[in-house]
């Protein structure tokens, strides 16, 4: 069970980062659960899917793509949750994931449910 939570949020994961790299903010939005909290240092915290697309969106139309993670660490909480914490860059920012926090959904997909990071440059 533990190998197959971790591959569900690598490819999780991944499907997001391809959104973001696509410049889908509807996408984006949709690997989140429909109440999810993102905290993002320091740009401030939206709650629920909507606020979330909006972030995105923003920083698609500013320009920043080419997001890559460093040097992740999964990790199994329990049965139905796994924590990433990664390094990351993108074309115009760099920074840390200190939380991401996937759950284990009904239809076996992984979603996140909270979502902490910080932009360092």
């Amino acid at each position: 069970m533990t190998t197959d939570l971790k591959a569900a949020v690598i490819k999780a994961s991944e499907k997001w980062k391809t959104a973001f790299n696509s410049g889908d903010a509807v996408g984006c939005a949709a690997c989140y659960e429909a109440d999810a909290v993102m905290v993002a240092k320091p740009f401030g915290a939206f709650a629920g899917r909507t606020e979330i697309q909006s972030f995105w969106q923003n920083l698609i139309n500013d320009g920043f793509s080419g997001v890559d993670y460093l040097n992740p660490e999964i990790t199994v909480q329990d049965e139905t949750s796994v924590l990433l914490t990664s390094g990351w860059k993108m074309n115009k920012a760099h920074g840390v994931i200190t939380r991401e926090l996937w759950v284990l959904q009904a239809d076996g997909t992984m979603a996140l449910r909270e979502d902490h990071f910080e932009a360092q440059g």
